[in-house]
C-alpha cells in the first residue's frame, strides 16, 4: 500500500489517491482518495478492505507516516496494530521505490489513465479512478501476469479481521513498559 502523490483536480483541490493492492495477482483493491494523510483515515480504509476482502499474511509499505513512525524500531500505532493482527509488515528500505515495483509500475498507469486532462472535481476524480480499478482488475491484461487480468487470480483471505484487536501479548521473558 502506498499513496500515489498529490495532483490538483480542475476547480484546485488536492487530491491524494491512497491504493493497497495485492501483490501476487497485483489485485487493485482499494484506490480511495484521502482528506489528509493521517492515522485515521488510513486505519478506515484499511480496516474496511480487511472486512471485505480479509486480512493478509504481509503488508508491504514504505517507511512514510503513518506506516512507520519515529519510536522503537520505526513502529507506528497502525504497524503496531497490525502486528496485534499478526500481520507482517514489510517496509522497504528508504529511498528504494523499486523494492515495490509492482504497486509503483500500477500509481504509473494510474496516472496515465486517470489524471489528464484534469478530473473537474475531487468527486469526479473518484469516479475516474473507481473506473480504472474495475478496468485494471478485470479487462486490462497484464503482461507480468502472463497476459491475464487480476481478477483472474486474485483471491481473497480466509481470516476474517476480528471486531476487536486482541490485547499484545509479552513472550515468556520479556518484560514490558507498564510496571506491575
Amino acid at each position: 500500500m502506498d499513496f500515489k502523490g498529490y495532483f490538483v483536480t480542475g476547480d484546485g483541490k488536492r487530491c491524494d489517491p491512497f491504493t493497497i493492492t495485492d501483490a501476487y495477482s497485483r489485485y487493485l483493491i482499494r484506490c480511495q482518495i484521502v482528506s489528509r494523510i493521517d492515522l485515521s483515515q488510513v486505519r478506515a480504509i484499511c480496516e474496511a478492505a480487511m472486512r471485505e476482502y480479509g486480512m493478509p499474511a504481509r503488508i508491504r509499505t514504505d517507511n512514510g507516516a503513518p506506516f512507520a513512525g519515529t519510536g522503537l524500531m520505526g513502529l507506528s500505532k497502525l504497524a503496531l496494530g497490525w502486528m496485534k493482527l499478526g500481520i507482517v509488515h514489510e517496509r522497504i528500505q528508504a529511498g528504494r521505490p523499486q523494492q515495490n515495483g509492482r504497486h509503483e509500475r500500477m500509481h504509473r498507469t494510474l496516472k496515465e489513465d486517470t489524471t489528464k486532462p484534469p478530473a473537474s472535481s475531487l468527486r469526479a476524480q473518484q469516479s475516474r479512478f473507481d473506473n480504472f480499478r474495475y478496468v485494471f482488475n478485470n479487462e486490462r491484461p497484464h503482461e507480468g501476469l502472463k497476459n491475464a487480468v487480476p481478477a483472474s487470480l486474485y483471491h481473497p483471505s480466509s481470516v476474517s479481521l476480528p471486531r476487536k484487536l486482541p490485547e499484545f501479548t509479552y513472550p515468556k521473558g520479556a518484560s514490558s513498559a507498564k510496571s506491575e
